[in-house]
């Protein structure tokens, strides 16, 4: 799941160096994806109306769904 995050994340920002993806597990058992972007590809990831942010979020939850387990990304 980090790596298809760190994908689009990257194919859609200018700087793509600057792309990080932390896999973090709260309390419980949910897996919580910490996106880290540059400050001028913040817009990007997020997109017009959240739109893109919303398809990542939607993509992430369908495989941990797969998984059987919960997730969650935030986008920092």
């Amino acid at each position: 799941m980090r790596k298809l995050i760190e994908y689009i994340a990257q194919s859609l920002v200018d700087d793509p160096s600057a792309v990080q993806v932390r896999e973090v597990r709260n309390d419980r058992n949910a897996l919580v994806l910490e996106l880290h972007v540059g400050a001028d590809d913040f817009g990007k990831v997020i997109g017009r109306q959240g739109r893109v942010a919303k398809a990542m979020r939607t993509l992430l939850r369908a495989g941990g769904t797969r998984e059987g387990r919960h997730t969650s990304l935030d986008i920092q």
